[in-house]
């Protein structure tokens, strides 16, 4: 038997956890800001957190840069307490310690993801 090469994407996400304070949607903050990363055709078909944004997450870091020319306006510092979420709290996570990756060092994920939510009984849109 042959070794793989790498780590498992079960070691990598472990090891992106380690590093956040995953939040569940009760402990999310007054002044946080949501950030939907699931693509159109999920987010059509399961709804949303309203006031959310939606950043797809093929382009989440360029959006969150404060050094990107492609950044939005509200990513000018590196204190922004940036909750990334996604359907249910796998992705999130990975795009999270990206995030922390490039100084955010508030960002974080919501566990459980929009399911979690949506399960929590809080706000969501069609």
């Amino acid at each position: 038997m042959v070794s793989a090469p790498g780590r498992s994407i079960d070691d990598i996400l472990d090891a992106a956890r380690a590093r956040l304070t995953r939040v569940t949607p009760a402990e999310v903050a007054d002044g946080a800001i949501l950030v939907d990363i699931r693509p159109a055709a999920q987010r059509a078909a399961e709804g949303g957190i309203p006031g959310a944004l939606i950043v797809e997450r093929n382009v989440l870091e360029w959006r969150f840069d404060p050094r990107s020319d492609a950044r939005l306006p509200i990513a000018d510092r590196y204190d922004l307490p940036v909750v990334v979420f996604c359907s249910e709290g796998y992705t999130s996570s990975l795009a999270a310690a990206a995030l922390q990756d490039l100084g955010l060092h508030l960002a974080t994920d919501l566990a459980g993801g929009f399911q979690a939510w949506k399960r929590a009984g809080l706000p969501v849109s069609n």
